[in-house]
Formats: structure tokens, C-alpha cells, sequence
């Protein structure tokens, strides 16, 4: 009966390629962030050259097209650096999550052939750094609350207004920006391409974060800052689409790294239970341990599962907003779940800053709200299970991989 199919049902072993990009971001991320990454944390200090060194490595443009200046990789390669940069520290991580995903690929999805050719191959080669502009003090989850206000005037768009809790605000020079039309509320998002040379820009950190201590957090002042018309984003009524599918690629990356987060939390925990005597004999005999550690690689391998689901729903060119928030609100729930467990493993020990399990909960625990909190990830969910939620076609799609016109380097056929 089956005579026919030369292969049955899924892959689950990663490719030769895919098994190079864990190896060479592994080296990176131990050789160029593991030293220093506690007194980095500690002091709460971003060391901005690493922008360099990401650069180099070609990280920062890693699920870009070569003919953009990027690496030519697929989504599950994206993936598989998110998570060895958490791994280390998930400061790390948020780099590529928003410069690759809610900035760089957003504007590769959405963006017209001018914004294209000018915009990506700096962005994807780390010429420039960018960053997403949605949240503000008052508009989390609902961005329909947005305070941000722009207008046009002759061949500028003029946008007032202030953006919270924006990663690498300071280190960033492209900001990806959303504001509602003046006197328009349906339909009147809009989203706009804003360099920080344009003027009228301020930005600055927020200092006493819980977790993330080694990157930046900060906000964006946008004070009569102009735009021209070309930087529209979008047709404009397209404001909301476009934040929400940055939204798909942002999350995709979280969940990404989430995993990294968890297993670093469980390598930590199998090392010290091989290291550390009660009663006798080495903690890892004992077999409240032992549950800890299996339940925390259920965590894992259940995680990773559905972000490579969704990795491979984002290589097809699928909409992917139910798979991604599914594997987001998972896979960073379970990295809090593991690294707790980790601090419990640890004792006493698990509370202070001599052993990395303090500085992982921290940083894991933040996951779970950014990005869209997980109460919002769970109401996706369950609406698209109820049919109150179904995908309808963009104009503009989420572009699929394609190994052959990814890895061409023609730049006169953009």
C-alpha cells in the first residue's frame, strides 16, 4: 500500500548546515560573551563593541538573503542562533530578535524595492542597528491605545510621541516606528522607517531592570521628528498588519531563545548534582532531584519541538501568528519552570549571584511578558480553536526560504 512514498512523515535530525551555525554561534557566544557575561550583568553595563563582532560573524543578518548582505539561512538556523546566544545570556538574544526579526525581516516583508535597496544591506551586514518602536507607558497588549501621534505635511510625515521599554534604544541608529494619524483611528496606524539623523529624536536607558541586565532598555522621545513620505511602511492602512506580523517574527525568536534559556538552567543543574554530597552521596542520586531534572527536560525537548514546528511553517511562507505564539507562550513558560527548578537544585546557592542560575531566572522571567504577554498568547490560541480567529492572505506575505535565490548575489535583481 505505502510502496510508493519515498519518505513518511517528518524530519527531526538537523541538517549538516544547521549543525555548523550551532558550533560556530556556540564558540562565539563561550569565547566572545561567556567571560565576561557575569560582571557585564552585574554592573549593568552593554558592552557595545560586541555589535561589532556579531557583525562580523555575519549574525546579525543571519536569515537574510545574500544579495541584502545577509547569510542566506533559513528559519531553523535563525532559531538555532537564538538559542545558543541565550544560552550564554539572553542580552545577547534580544540583538538578533529585534535588529533580524522585528526590524530587519519586518522591513524585508513589508517594505517596497527602494526600502529594500537601501535599508537591508545595511541592516543585515550591521552597518546599522535598529530597533522597534510599539510599546509605550500606557499601550502594552493593546496597541490600539498608542498616545503616538504623526501627521503629514507636504512631502513629511511629522510624529510626536514616546516609546517604553525599546530594546538597544541607545545603541540603535533605524527605528521602526508606530503612530496613529491624527483625527484617524480606523485604520490609522501607521508605520514608518525612521533614522535617527532625521532629528528630534532622544533616547536613553531604564536603569534597575530585573533581569536583562547586560543589554539595554530604555525609551525613544519623538518630538516633531520628520519623516519622508518614502518611509511610510506599508500602505497606510497597513500600520496594524505590519506591527503585528513584526510581532510574528519578534516572538518566533523569543521562544527561540527561551529554549537556550531552559537549557542552560538544566546544564547548570546536572553539573552541580554531580558536584555537590548530602547525606552521603552526590545530590543527583537522590530522586526529588532527579524528578526536577527529568521534568525540566520534558521542558526542553517539548519546546524545541514547536519552535522547529514554526521555523518550518515560516520556511513554507505560511502565515504563521497561531504557530508562533503557541511555541513563544510554551517554550518561555517552561524556561522559567527550569531555571527555578534549577535555583531549587541549588539551594541557597540558587539565590545569590556565585552560580548563573540566579541571573538565568531573571533573565527567562521577562520573556513571558515581552513581546506580547503570555495571557495574550493564550487568548490566540484558544480563538483560533474556537474559529473566532483564521488567517487571511497579506498582500504582503512572510517571505518563504528559497536556498537557490537566497544564496545569489546578484544585487541588480533585488
Amino acid at each position: 500500500m505505502y510502496e510508493g512514498l519515498s519518505e513518511i512523515g517528518p524530519h527531526f535530525e538537523l541538517s549538516e548546515t544547521h549543525k555548523m551555525v550551532r558550533q560556530s554561534i556556540r564558540e562565539f557566544a563561550e569565547t566572545e560573551i561567556a567571560p565576561h557575561v557575569k560582571e557585564w550583568d552585574q554592573s549593568h553595563v552593554f558592552h557595545r563593541p560586541i555589535l561589532k563582532k556579531m557583525a562580523e560573524q555575519g549574525i546579525l543578518g543571519l536569515s537574510i538573503p545574500v544579495k541584502y548582505g545577509g547569510g542566506g539561512l533559513d528559519y531553523i538556523a535563525l532559531a538555532i542562533a537564538c538559542e545558543e546566544l541565550e544560552r550564554v545570556d539572553t542580552s545577547f538574544r534580544v540583538i538578533l530578535s529585534v535588529h533580524n526579526g522585528l526590524c530587519t525581516a519586518t522591513i524585508w516583508q513589508w517594505g517596497d524595492m527602494e526600502q529594500k535597496k537601501k535599508y537591508l544591506p545595511m541592516l543585515a551586514t550591521g552597518e546599522k542597528m535598529s530597533t522597534y518602536g510599539l510599546t509605550e507607558a500606557s499601550a502594552g497588549s493593546d496597541p490600539a491605545a498608542l498616545k503616538s501621534k504623526c501627521r503629514l505635511e507636504g512631502d513629511e510625515w511629522i510624529i510626536n510621541g514616546e516609546k517604553m521599554w525599546i530594546s538597544y534604544t541607545v545603541s540603535s541608529d533605524i527605528f521602526l516606528i508606530f503612530a496613529y494619524e491624527e483625527n484617524v483611528r480606523h485604520k490609522g496606524m501607521r508605520a514608518f522607517i525612521v533614522e535617527r539623523d532625521f532629528g528630534g529624536i532622544t533616547t536613553d536607558n531604564i536603569d534597575h531592570k530585573m533581569g536583562v541586565k547586560a543589554g539595554e532598555t530604555g525609551w525613544i522621545h519623538l518630538d516633531n521628528t520628520p519623516v519622508p513620505k518614502e518611509n511610510l511602511l506599508g500602505l497606510p492602512e497597513e500600520g496594524f498588519k505590519v506591527a503585528m506580523s513584526a510581532l510574528d517574527w519578534g516572538r518566533y525568536t523569543v521562544g527561540a531563545g527561551a529554549v537556550g534559556g531552559a537549557k542552560a538552567a538544566l546544564e547548570a543543574s546536572v553539573k552541580y548534582a554531580n558536584e555537590r554530597e548530602t547525606f552521603g552521596k552526590k545530590i543527583g542520586q537522590h530522586q526529588f532531584i532527579q524528578g526536577m531534572i527529568a521534568d525540566s527536560v520534558a521542558d526542553i525537548e517539548a519546546s524545541e519541538l514547536l519552535v522547529w514546528k514554526c521555523g518550518w511553517v515560516k520556511n513554507q511562507g505560511k502565515i504563521n501568528t497561531r504557530e508562533t505564539a503557541l511555541s513563544k507562550w510554551y517554550a518561555t513558560n517552561a524556561a522559567v519552570r527550569c531555571a527555578d527548578r534549577a535555583i531549587q537544585i541549588h539551594g541557597a546557592y540558587g539565590f545569590c549571584d556565585d552560580y548563573p542560575v540566579a541571573r538565568i531566572y531573571r533573565n527567562v522571567r521577562g520573556a513571558t511578558i515581552y513581546e506580547g504577554s503570555n495571557e495574550i498568547q493564550k487568548i490566540i490560541q484558544a480563538r483560533y480553536e474556537l474559529g473566532y480567529y483564521e488567517d487571511k492572505p497579506l498582500r504582503c506575505m512572510p517571505p518563504a526560504y528559497d536556498p537557490e535565490e537566497w544564496a545569489k548575489e546578484d544585487t541588480d535583481k533585488f
